[in-house]
């Protein structure tokens, strides 16, 4: 993986989301307009925090955040989440 050039701001947080699953348990292969939107990724970038309130996360946690959270962008061709740390659930 190469050094992203981006810095989030105050708890904003930079996350890779996890690849869509391809198949179902059984085998059965899952065509692009049917599959999940991954709720888990790895955290690529953090900001420093609030005045008051240090981040959790670092680089490097894989984390599980909300079908809908955070807000999609492409950073040299793939494909990113910036979300607020209150949007992730848990460090796995």
């Amino acid at each position: 993986m190469s050094k992203i050039n981006i810095r989030p701001l105050a708890d904003r947080i930079l996350v890779e989301p996890a690849a869509a699953e391809e198949k179902t348990v059984g085998g059965i292969i899952i065509p692009d307009t049917a599959k999940e939107k991954p709720q888990k990724g790895k955290v690529v970038a953090v900001g420093p925090g609030k005045k008051d309130e240090p981040l959790t996360v670092k680089v490097g946690d894989h984390v599980l955040y909300g079908k809908y959270g955070g807000t999609e962008i492409t950073i040299e061709g793939k494909d990113y989440l910036i979300m607020r740390e209150s949007d992730i659930y848990a460090i796995v």
